[in-house]
């Protein structure tokens, strides 16, 4: 049986990487065959002839330097910046690169899985695809295949789509064969603005162990410190708050990530750094502060004491959601609800795959 998983196109979030080889890597040890759905990198310029002349005249004959086409220079700036998060990717996630979802064809799949990470998030929808319905298996349907959600999250507990799209999202998702959401207030939104009931799961990063992690980072090297500090959107607030914690713990801080979403729209670029160091980082944390919804799950798979900074422009629903269920306090009880959990979100796609 093939599988496809649409999730957002994959680039420098670790988050986003690692619940797509999450998810990917479970079904895979089902015994079926995956892909997962993304975005071709390098965009497809057509340059006309005359005008491809012209420049090598310019550039090597009158040697003068030759202005950037605009796609091909955003190209170049996104090869660099996800030098090591692409190769993440390449390595270890079963990429089907394709110009849009309509490029796909009914005989392709047997099955679709639509998650995670906020896939049904309005405004990343917009940025992402074609039209919000693709998120919802649009193009598909009128196929005859298996439709299955898992985990999938509207980012917030705010219902923003307008009246035409509850629509058409409402009709797409009673097609779907299994319906399942990551956040409780995901579950609330389904009955309350589309008459749909839901089943709350488990992101798919939690359907893999710390040992499983641990596999990806055994040749990482080790942190430069034991006080994780990853924060997506530093302010000065946010800084004063780390100064005042770094006081009352006796703990080296680090970080992990370069500011490259700051980046997007200036000439700057810095390089994300790989995947496996971000991992190796909650292994070898005494203390985790950050303001990331997927900081606080893997420091919860790591069994790690971790400390929230609020961050209302990403969604607080979902780290609500998270603490109400997990806590912040690393406990033997957190790891039996994690290993709970990891079973009930296996059953789950174990079920949804099996019944016909």
């Amino acid at each position: 049986m093939k599988i496809a998983i649409l999730t957002l196109p994959l680039h420098t979030n670790y988050g986003g990487l690692l619940q797509a080889y999450a998810l990917q890597s479970a079904l895979e040890r089902m015994g079926y065959e995956v892909s997962v759905l993304d975005k071709i990198r390098k965009p497809k310029v057509q340059i006309p002839f005359s005008v491809s002349v012209k420049r090598l005249i310019i550039k090597f004959i009158l040697r003068k330097n030759v202005a950037p086409i605009g796609q091909l220079e955003d190209y170049k700036r996104r090869k660099k910046r996800n030098t090591n998060t692409w190769k993440f990717a390449d390595k270890y996630i079963h990429r089907h690169e394709l110009d849009n979802l309509g490029s796909i064809k009914e005989d392709d799949y047997d099955v679709f899985v639509v998650g995670s990470d906020q896939i049904w998030r309005r405004e990343y929808i917009l940025n992402s695809f074609k039209c919000v319905e693709d998120a919802f298996l649009g193009f598909a349907k009128t196929w005859n295949v298996k439709r299955i959600a898992y985990a999938p999250s509207f980012g917030h507990d705010v219902w923003d789509y307008t009246p035409e799209e509850t629509v058409s999202i409402r009709a797409l998702l009673r097609l779907f064969d299994y319906l399942s959401v990551r956040e409780e207030s995901g579950v609330e939104l389904c009955m309350r603005e589309l008459g749909l009931t839901t089943k709350h799961v488990a992101d798919p990063t939690m359907l893999l162990t710390a040992e499983d992690y641990k596999v990806l980072i055994k040749n990482t090297s080790k942190s430069s410190g034991n006080l994780l500090c990853y924060v997506l959107d530093m302010t000065e607030e946010k800084q004063q708050e780390i100064n005042a914690i770094l006081k009352e713990y006796n703990l080296k801080p680090f970080t992990v990530n370069a500011n490259v979403e700051a980046e997007w729209d200036s000439d700057k670029v810095s390089v994300q750094p790989p995947v496996e160091q971000w991992l190796r980082g909650f292994m070898d944390a005494d203390l985790v502060i950050t303001d990331s919804f997927h900081a606080c799950v893997f420091s919860i798979i790591f069994n790690k004491k971790f400390i929230v900074m609020g961050n209302s422009h990403r969604g607080t629903a979902r780290i609500n959601s998270l603490l109400r269920t997990f806590g912040s306090e690393p406990s033997s009880e957190r790891l039996a609800k994690l290993n709970e959990l990891r079973v009930e979100g296996l059953i789950f796609l174990s079920n949804a795959l099996c019944q016909r």
